[in-house]
């Protein structure tokens, strides 16, 4: 039986953190409305207190979708979560989500603080909040680093009073695959009360690691994941939202199901590239510009005979209309000859022999041949263009 993991995106919080991808809040409520239309579980729409502006996009955004819960972030401060709660007023389905330092480099360096006052702060902040709203998150950050047994401790704490997931990310992007995993799994053995709520996993990409320990925190237990579209966020950025949905649909072996609407996944990657000014790497995952070209001779051939020779995703299962067939000095015959019949042309093997070879010529002077280079040096070549 397939186990649903929830996506938690936050495109509109860590993702808008990156330096020069602000958005205007009629940008955002444009974005949470196609999240909404993707399928995505929670919203995490702002940290309210951080601007007026932020505040206000909060607000509109509660307004604005209907289905998924939509998330206000705060600091473990009462002006912090009073902030999230009026922000959140008109929602209607709200969460706060709040937390504090678990590693000891914070509690020392960032807080000036102990495990215990961390302890009691946290407890306190998760407390009051339930006040206000029926669901709380509660982020140890920096579990990556935190001491395991001080990490227990402090989610058995903040569960006891009253968080409804516990969230713990890897902020730094340190840890690797199997000791995050291993560290997920230590809190399922050793946190009396885990089964009250939901474990999230928020993995940052610094090390490269993000969806590699996001699907290992998967697999140790978690049932939350915390993403963002095109993987943008603070420094090397989040896990990708796309990577997740697709592993979880590809390896459907797994037995792990979402709600996402894969084919939807790479109109709101355009939309959110354009929007932040941020273009997405063309060699990036799923929705890369390259992510389904083909260059190479060999792969173009065996792509041309079976797609599932070197596709493992059917570019309309996520949203993009076709895959490419790139032309250029790597290609071989079956591309020239595939592109040139889609253009009309038709040649025997010993006049294909002739265009492959004055082809070459051309593809060695530039990096890609287009359409209007091959009617060129067809017409060059005295071969009258048909119809």
């Amino acid at each position: 039986m397939s186990q649903k993991v929830h996506i938690f995106d936050t495109t509109l919080r860590d993702g808008e953190q990156v330096p020069g991808c602000q958005l205007t809040t009629r940008e955002k409520i444009e974005v949470a409305l196609e999240l909404e239309s993707l399928g995505v579980d929670i919203i995490e729409a702002g940290f309210p207190i951080s601007s007026p502006g932020d505040f206000n996009s909060v607000v509109e955004i509660a307004k604005a979708v209907k289905e998924p819960v939509v998330c206000g972030l705060s600091r473990c401060k009462k002006e912090d979560i009073d902030a999230a709660a009026a922000a959140l007023k008109f929602a209607r389905r709200k969460r706060i989500h709040t937390g504090i330092g678990a590693s000891d480099m914070h509690i020392k360096n960032k807080f000036n603080s102990t495990r215990e006052r961390i302890l009691e702060q946290a407890v306190w902040a998760v407390k009051y909040a339930r006040n206000l709203v029926d669901d709380v998150e509660f982020y140890a950050e920096d579990a990556g680093r935190a001491d395991l047994d001080f990490l227990c401790q402090l989610t058995e704490a903040v569960i006891g009073a009253g968080a409804t997931v516990v969230n713990i990310p890897d902020t730094t992007g340190y840890c690797l695959p199997e000791l995050y995993g291993k560290r997920i799994k230590y809190v399922f053995d050793h946190v009396r009360n885990v089964d009250q709520a939901t474990i999230s996993v928020h993995c940052h990409n610094d090390l490269g690691l993000a969806t590699a320990n996001t699907l290992a925190g998967i697999t140790n237990g978690a049932r939350q994941v915390e993403v963002t579209i095109n993987g943008i966020g603070e420094r090397a950025g989040n896990t990708s939202l796309e990577e997740i949905a697709m592993i979880l649909k590809v390896h459907k072996d797994l037995g792990y199901e979402t709600n996402i609407q894969t084919q939807k996944i790479y109109p709101i990657s355009r939309l959110v590239a354009e929007l932040m000014h941020m273009p997405v790497q063309a060699n990036k995952a799923i929705v890369g510009k390259h992510a389904f070209a083909h260059s190479s001779g060999i792969h173009q051939d065996g792509f041309l005979k079976n797609p599932e020779n070197y596709e493992i995703i059917n570019p309309n299962d996520v949203g993009v209309p076709n895959s490419s067939i790139i032309l250029s000095a790597r290609s071989g015959r079956a591309a020239l000859r595939h592109r040139l019949e889609l253009l009309g042309y038709s040649f025997g093997k010993t006049e294909m022999d002739g265009v492959y070879e004055r082809f070459l010529t051309v593809a060695d002077t530039r990096k890609v041949v287009e359409n209007e280079d091959l009617v060129e040096l067809l017409t060059l070549m005295r071969v009258e263009r048909p119809g």
